[in-house]
């Protein structure tokens, strides 16, 4: 009866540990505030009447640039996944916006092609030169920013390097050699 106790709550714990929820990166300080009906292409629409409104925004840093008084982000807008993370398919963005950050941030820490998430203030719209074009952007203060690392396995230049046309079989372990048949690929190079 013990054995079958112990495997019945060994079952549980697994399950409960796999069906978990993800953890926010929302500061808990942070989630009253953050409108969660309010969309990006809203915005995107009327800036000025959003003023002072909390949002949930992440995307991929197109440049950063350190101004006398803040950190001054630029950022193509990317929907985000259910971990909150931005998608890499650039072709689902809405548009692009700005970013200030008031505390010091180096921009070497933010380069091109980072992606982020961020909580933001809304602070209204700013009109720019586009190529050649006039863009109005989204502004907004920097409340909460979460710089996603890149992994190599989802990079897709990492995993270009190993593939190979030779072998329907590919990744960074097996380096386009038949898995099943090659036991030690890294030593046969």
């Amino acid at each position: 009866m013990k054995t079958y106790q112990l495997l019945i709550l060994c079952l549980l714990t697994v399950t409960a540990a796999c069906t978990s929820t993800p953890q926010s990166i929302v500061p808990a300080n942070l989630q009253g505030e953050i409108n969660q009906t309010l969309s990006f292409s809203q915005i995107k629409e009327s800036p000025d009447s959003h003023k002072g409104t909390s949002i949930l925004v992440g995307g991929e840093i197109l440049s950063a640039k350190r101004l006398k008084e803040h950190t001054r982000i630029t950022i193509l807008q990317l929907p985000l996944d259910e971990d909150q993370e931005p998608t890499t398919d650039r072709t689902q963005s809405k548009g692009r916006l700005i970013a200030l950050q008031s505390e010091f941030l180096d921009p070497a820490t933010v380069p091109k092609g980072t992606r982020v998430t961020l909580v933001g203030k809304m602070t209204g719209s700013q009109t720019e030169l586009l190529d050649e074009m006039d863009y109005t952007y989204p502004t907004f203060t920097i409340q909460h920013l979460k710089v996603w690392e890149e992994t190599e396995q989802n990079d897709y230049r990492y995993r270009r390097r190993f593939r190979t046309n030779r072998y329907p079989y590919w990744g960074p372990l097996w380096g386009g050699y038949a898995g099943f048949y090659r036991p030690f690929p890294y030593l046969c190079r």
